[in-house]
């Protein structure tokens, strides 16, 4: 209850250096990008990116242009055919981060999901509000 994907950015793109290389492409890459904010109770808690290559994605049969507010981790999670890599974690730059919530050293997560040829790259970065509703109900956490 409570939870909803708000979409930001959805399109070909330009995948930054950091993506090619976590993806084995070459640097400067085209691939679709994904830029949502993951909601609690309408409040944005997570900021996620998610990119592939254009060239995976043709052809695949996984449309990541047509979840509008639908959660790609759904998708990941249901198809048993993906297999997650492991999850790295760093502060996110704040200069990757949509202005309404750049604030420096915030946490996220990235990992690669494979699936045959095609990989999914997600990155998740939790917010200050996120953090907010943790200090208010430690007990849900």
């Amino acid at each position: 209850d409570g939870f909803s994907v708000s979409p930001l950015f959805e399109g070909w793109d330009t995948l930054r250096a950091d993506e090619c290389a976590a993806l084995d492409l070459a640097e400067g890459s085209e691939g679709w990008a994904r830029e949502v904010y993951l909601r609690g109770h309408g409040e944005a808690w997570v900021f996620a990116r998610s990119v592939a290559s254009r060239a995976a994605l043709q052809g695949d049969g996984l449309h990541m242009d047509e979840l509008g507010s639908r959660s790609l981790g759904e998708l990941l999670f249901c198809d048993q055919a993906f297999q997650r890599r492991a999850i790295e974690v760093c502060h996110y730059p704040e200069q990757w981060l949509p202005p309404a919530v750049q604030a420096p050293e915030l946490w996220g997560r990235r990992s690669r999901f494979d699936r045959g040829a095609l990989s999914v790259l997600v990155a998740e970065i939790f917010l200050p509000s996120l953090w907010d509703v943790a200090r208010a109900h430690p007990e849900n956490c």
